[in-house]
């Protein structure tokens, strides 16, 4: 014990919980100090579950952990972190420019400027070589707590940051890199030699220790983006980066991302002639070439048999309906934004319908309901439109029009648990017959925010019922507080893809609210009237966006069944023509999507351009094919078998095709 100059007691020691055991430590101890933290590994520190610099003071009690520069939250601090080191090489090299935010963000970080031209891939390796310079130099993040007119003071020369320190507490939150409700903090990047300040930046923080603790890092673009993501707001220029834990990391990264461009569904659209995107349409309103409107049937045929098969019955809405109908269902107060503007008509407020949902309510209330005839499973495969903005829309995976495999299940609460875990089930194997195997779930929940509406108690009824379906099913569950819809919270399946991405591809969500407010009844066992549950199911999403993610999945190379044409036939001189034409017919009486290349090229083309088509199967012909009934099989990859017997091919195509396997 000691005693200060009032002649106070106070403690020279601090008992603090470190990774799960209680230790003793000195007071002024910070938290780096009592990880033994390098900086290198461990970058910061979690102080009673709170991310904190490595350099914060400990106080009596805490319970400190590390945090590893390879873990999702370490990731996030070194990318804020770098953020902050091209924010100040920006304004260093463009003294002119003035700072937006600079957030990290999924696999990279970005930071906005207004500036008075765009920058150009030359000004990128400027930025980029000086940040290097500055990681180089190891300045040292410093935390400095500040109080409001402090910081407007030290920061009167930039208007955006002032703009978010007058909404500190409100609005703002939205802006956690920078402000929140409580204390405002400058980090001040300082000189590791002499100490002075090199450059600072409004920011909650937490950093790295010192500028050396970044490992790695590339800029990769440039872009606009408007003031707060709101088009009354000015537009500012974003530069987008990457920052990982290690260079080995990093690389991984960029290669995947050159295998993502290699997939990338626009240009494989284009290239296979499935899709495309007029500009005379308007933004995010794709047409469908025969080749994809193949590929769309064939999914389509698929899930129509499916969900016969597990006793959905089909049901069809009009493109458009009177306003006042998202005002019975809750939409229109919460979902104006997302709708493309209402017109007249008559005196009326009609709009284009941006979900099914009311309807179904429509036709389920239509007459009286027994609670024989639950569950009542509704689907549709509905055109649905909705007012993306033009900065998000982004192939078929981002769109203004689409179409929703949607269905709506009625159901009383005792059958509600039930048939949440057969929809589970049921999405689950659809799924896997696409060719996804690799699942996990996210809960999407309800948070303090008042965007939600209905009694939170039966809220938790809801989400509780989700969470256990989602619990037995044995997939990885993560939380998703506050992301749940206006009505209810809902289980979404997050799938990978081929590269390891991960797409979030069917819901399921709960709907307590809408019954309600749309006065749907049944009649129960006991003749009571009772309020059914609700639940909305999207298997695809939409059509669009899971052709997308199948186009990038699959490379463009879909399994024969999925594939616009499954068979070529090829032969090797124009004699041999008309014998490939009726093992064609053979193969369209069995149901195969077949063509022959009658051209003038020689076969040698001829095969390259149903590989560049991606085609599954190429049968190919030659005398003595024909003295034996016989063709050369090859596949796409290459392989290539010679003499099989006509009837033996057929039948090995049929059978691909019939079990949707890939080849």
């Amino acid at each position: 014990m000691e005693r200060d100059l009032q002649g106070v007691t106070v403690s020279a020691e601090l008992r603090i919980t470190l990774a799960g055991a209680e230790r003793v430590v000195a007071a002024g101890t910070t938290a780096g100090e009592a990880l033994e933290a390098d900086g290198r590994t461990v970058i910061a520190a979690k102080v009673n579950g709170e991310a904190r610099d490595l350099a914060h003071p400990l106080a009596d009690g805490d319970a400190v952990e590390p945090v590893e520069i390879s873990s999702e939250e370490g990731r996030a601090i070194v990318r804020h972190s770098t953020a902050h080191v091209m924010a100040q090489a920006v304004q260093e090299l463009f003294p002119e420019a003035k700072l937006g935010i600079g957030p990290p963000v999924e696999n990279g970080f970005y930071y906005d400027f207004d500036v008075p031209q765009a920058f150009n891939p030359d000004d990128l390796k400027r930025i980029e070589k000086r940040m290097r310079e500055i990681v180089k130099q190891g300045q040292l993040f410093s935390r400095r707590p500040v109080g409001d007119d402090e910081a407007r003071a030290e920061l009167a020369a930039e208007p955006y940051k002032l703009e978010l320190i007058g909404l500190k507490g409100g609005a703002a939150d939205e802006e956690s890199v920078e402000v929140g409700a409580g204390q405002l903090t400058i980090y001040d990047n300082l000189d590791p030699k002499s100490g002075e300040l090199c450059w600072k930046d409004l920011c909650r923080g937490p950093h790295v220790p010192s500028t050396r603790s970044i490992p790695a890092f590339k800029l990769m673009r440039s872009g606009g983006a408007y003031w707060r993501g709101s088009e009354k707001n000015p537009q500012l220029q974003r530069i987008y980066g990457t920052a990982w834990e290690s260079r080995d990391k990093q690389d991984e990264y960029l290669k995947l991302l050159e295998e993502a461009e290699k997939r990338d569904h626009r240009k494989l659209g284009a290239e296979l002639d499935l899709f495309s995107f007029p500009p005379e349409l308007g933004s995010g309103l794709p047409i469908f070439h025969p080749k994809g409107g193949i590929i769309r049937k064939e999914m389509e045929d698929y899930m129509r048999r499916r969900q016969a098969e597990a006793g959905y019955e089909f049901v069809n809405t009009p493109h458009l309906t009177k306003s006042s109908l998202f005002e019975t269902s809750g939409h229109l107060p919460w979902y104006a934004d997302d709708m493309f503007p209402a017109f007249e008509l008559e005196g009326i407020e009609y709009r284009v319908k941006p979900m099914n949902c009311p309807m179904h309510n429509l036709i389920y209330r239509a007459r009286g309901r027994s609670y024989r005839e639950l569950p009542l499973r509704l689907c549709e495969f509905g055109s649905v439109y909705r007012y993306e903005k033009s900065g998000v829309v982004h192939g078929l995976t981002r769109v203004r029009g689409m179409t929703q495999d949607d269905a709506h299940i009625y159901t009383t609460r005792e059958q509600m648990a039930d048939e949440i875990k057969s929809l589970l089930r049921f999405v689950l194997s659809v799924l896997r017959d696409f060719g996804l195997e690799d699942f996990y779930l996210e809960l999407s929940t309800r948070d303090d925010s008042e965007k939600f509406i209905g009694d939170p108690a039966e809220w938790e009824e809801a989400t509780d019922a989700l969470r256990q379906v989602a619990t037995e099913s044995g997939l990885t569950l993560k939380d998703d507080p506050g992301g749940a819809a206006f009505y209810g919270p809902k289980i979404s399946v997050q799938a990978k893809d081929a590269i390891g991405r991960t797409w979030q591809l069917s819901t399921i969500q709960l709907d307590l609210n809408q019954p309600k407010r749309f006065g749907l009844e049944y009649q129960a066992a006991d003749g009571s009237r009772q309020t059914p549950v609700m639940i909305h199911r999207a298997l695809f999403g939409s059509v669009e966006r899971f052709l997308g993610v199948l186009t990038e999945h699959y490379a463009g190379a879909f399994p024969p069944w999925l594939a616009p044409v499954q068979v070529v036939g090829i032969p090797i001189a124009e004699a041999h023509v008309s014998y490939l034409q009726d093992v064609a017919k053979r193969l369209r009486a069995a149901g195969i999507r077949v063509e022959v290349d009658a051209a003038d090229d020689r076969m040698q083309k001829k095969i390259r351009n149903a590989q560049k088509a991606k085609v599954p199967f190429m049968l190919l012909a030659g005398d003595d094919d024909i003295a034996n009934g016989a063709v050369s099989f090859r596949y796409r990859n290459g392989e290539q078998k010679n003499g099989v017997p006509v009837e033996e091919a057929i039948g090995e195509i049929v059978s691909a095709v019939e079990r949707r396997v890939q080849v």
